[in-house]
């Protein structure tokens, strides 16, 4: 697109762009699309499958007009519908220490009373495995429910700690996803993974916009990275007005 300038900007999805796990509303879509867009490059880098984000964006027709498309943190990449490239979570660490991983987080979550437990507590994608306390087959009123509980108990942040303590040596890194989930992968496998398929754009600047930009949070190291600009946002409103300051502002 002619009269862009060289850089690029990259939006988490969930907290982010949406709400967690809903679709994007229609006003910020059309701003990113248009004034952002015609501005600047625009791509998402999700820890969700490529599924996940188009259900999110609301439909492949929207997703495909983002410039790049990074789904389970840029390890699964999609460009225009098409898979560009893709490595496995399970080729990386093998069956035997993936099992001890799940069989050890199946354990702590048996354990975990909560105010309400629903299915799929374990997700596995091609990247990353998923682990959701209170099952991702909740509702949207659970969601919010386990979400507030969370906050008050800090339920996730003592799983990820306990992972840590139980696979030192893995090679693996734990971190909050999302509302709801712990995402375990390969150490060097966050969210900076995906800057590895720009680095032949050479963009003047690289822009990241997250809202678990804290240390645990699964935009923490590519908001740290020297090879971003990081902004914390807290909501699809704090996103556009954030992107409002720094385009009309400059």
């Amino acid at each position: 697109m002619s009269g862009r300038r060289n850089v690029l900007y990259l939006f988490d999805v969930d907290g982010t762009l949406t709400k967690p796990r809903q679709v994007i509303q229609e006003s910020l879509k059309s701003f990113i699309l248009n004034d952002v867009k015609s501005r600047v490059a625009v791509g998402l880098v999700s820890g969700s499958d490529y599924t996940k984000i188009v259900e999110q964006m609301g439909g492949e027709e929207v997703t495909n007009q983002f410039d790049f498309i990074f789904c389970e943190n840029g390890v699964v990449q999609y460009r225009q519908g098409e898979l560009k490239s893709v490595e496995s979570i399970l080729s990386y660490i093998g069956e035997e220490k993936l099992q001890k991983v799940i069989n050890f987080a199946l354990g702590y979550m048996s354990k975990l009373v909560l105010p309400a437990k629903r299915g799929n507590f374990v997700e596995f994608r091609s990247s990353m495995i998923n682990l959701c306390p209170v099952g991702r087959s909740c509702s949207q009123t659970e969601r919010d429910q386990f979400s507030q509980f969370d906050k008050e108990h800090k339920l996730r942040e003592k799983f990820v700690e306990a992972l840590n303590n139980e696979f030192k040596g893995y090679e693996l890194s734990f971190a909050l996803g999302g509302q709801i989930s712990v995402d375990v992968y390969p150490a060097g496998w966050d969210k900076t993974y995906c800057l590895r398929h720009v680095a032949d754009a050479n963009f003047d600047e690289i822009h990241f916009f997250g809202d678990k930009t804290m240390p645990g949070g699964n935009d923490y190291e590519i908001y740290e990275d020297s090879r971003t600009i990081g902004h914390t946002v807290t909501s699809p409103d704090d996103t556009r007005e954030q992107l409002k300051q720094i385009l009309y502002h400059q």
